[in-house]
């Protein structure tokens, strides 16, 4: 798979179904703040976890989740915070990346917790 444009779905759809299994209740998906989208916005016990989704095809020389640099971050929590406002969130937000690397003999799923904070 090395359709730029198919990789992205490809790798939401893995990641989602990754949070899923590992007991996460997904409530939203792609949402989006005015020109900024939160990739899946998924739900603990304890915490709202904002995800942002980076997918590779196998072989790519930079991890993925270097492609989620400071402005990126920013403007996630931006929109993070406009959904908390929006939906009256009363739990811890959590900011959390999760890379998919899509290779013909396999795919390979990192989770990274609490990737990134917000600063005031």
């Amino acid at each position: 798979m090395s359709d730029r444009h198919a990789l992205g779905p490809k790798g939401e759809e893995l990641a989602a179904e990754f949070l899923i299994r590992s007991g996460y209740t997904i409530r939203h998906r792609n949402w989006r703040s005015g020109r900024t989208e939160i990739d899946i916005i998924a739900e603990t016990d304890s915490h709202m976890v904002f995800v942002e989704v980076k997918s590779r095809s196998a072989g790519y020389a930079v991890h993925p989740a270097e492609a989620v640099n400071v402005p990126k971050q920013r403007t996630i929590i931006f929109a993070a915070s406009n959904y908390i406002d929006t939906y009256g969130i009363c739990k811890e937000a959590r900011f959390d990346i999760i890379t998919v690397i899509i290779s013909p003999s396999g795919n390979e799923i990192d989770h990274i917790e609490n990737a990134y904070y917000p600063t005031m």
